[in-house]
């Protein structure tokens, strides 16, 4: 597999398409919400709070311990206040984009080795990103 890659250009032309991500009129608010949350240490700080209390009761769930209804209004309460940040809220829509982005070029690139050509539109019809994909969308 070194020696596709090696050739040039399937290199070339992934610098091509990061270069027009690079372009699309998006990407420059986008950078600029996760700068923005990348400078703001409290917000930061809420984040990793939220996910921790989140990863913590999903944990609970998934052992079967029960879970207590003032940890559930503490993880609420947290995260009304997270999303009641407008840099917290641009964060998880600039996060959202680079998801849908990367979502996007994975479906294309695995549905072109499965089909062994450029995939079309009605490709991606059925149901399925691809063999064993899972997502059921």
């Amino acid at each position: 597999m070194e020696t596709i890659i090696e050739n040039g250009t399937i290199l070339q032309k992934t610098k091509e398409l990061c270069q027009a991500i690079l372009e699309q009129s998006d990407f420059g608010t986008m950078r600029k919400q996760l700068d923005a949350f990348m400078a703001d240490e409290k917000v930061k700080t809420e984040y990793q709070e939220l996910s921790d209390c989140g990863a913590m009761l999903q944990h609970k769930q998934q052992v079967g311990s029960p879970v207590d209804m003032t940890e559930i209004a503490k993880f609420e309460q947290k995260r009304e206040a997270f999303l009641s940040n407008p840099v917290a809220q641009g964060f998880l829509d600039a996060q959202q984009v680079m998801h849908n982005v990367r979502e996007s070029v994975n479906q294309y690139v695995s549905k072109t080795f499965e089909l062994g050509r450029l995939p079309q539109q009605e490709d991606f019809d059925n149901g399925s990103c691809g063999h064993g994909c899972g997502c059921e969308h």
